[in-house]
């Protein structure tokens, strides 16, 4: 009896293990791409903040904003090779420091370099003032016009 409730304890400490080394994935959608320069790859955040420079030629890496239920994320590729698809739907998890994306079910996780995190109600609001201010007319370019034509 005491082999057989050993044996069950054993099995869910090892299952237990298991799932916390996979991890809990969420989905998010891909909004935003650009290219910067690999800050966290090549030099690392202290040596870019101290103003070192290194004389490497500047290697561009992607940037992406996710944006899931509850959080946004602005990830950074370590190499240029790291791509995902624009308005993908895409798998991922936290993992350490890092996030880890999974696309199309891949056995494979592409891990990215968190640069910024926000809330998503305050994103949207942020993105809902920029979209305001976009729609809105130019101020103060009536009266440059207007005296443009008097003369």
């Amino acid at each position: 009896m005491k082999q057989k409730l050993l044996l069950i304890v054993l099995s869910c400490a090892v299952s237990l293990g298991r799932a916390e080394q996979i991890g809990i994935y969420q989905q998010g959608t891909v909004v935003r791409m650009q290219m910067d320069e690999c800050v966290f790859a090549h030099r690392g955040f202290m040596a870019t903040m101290s103003g070192q420079q290194m004389q490497m030629a500047p290697d561009l890496c992607p940037e992406y904003t996710l944006v899931s239920q509850k959080v946004v994320y602005v990830i950074v590729g370590t190499s240029s090779n790291q791509l995902i698809p624009l308005a993908d739907v895409v798998d991922f998890r936290l993992r350490k420091n890092e996030l880890a994306v999974r696309l199309d079910d891949a056995r494979h996780e592409s891990r990215f370099n968190i640069k910024e995190m926000i809330l998503r109600s305050e994103w949207d609001l942020i993105q809902k003032h920029i979209d305001n201010e976009l729609s809105a007319p130019p101020r103060g370019g009536e009266d440059i016009l207007s005296t443009r034509s008097r003369n």
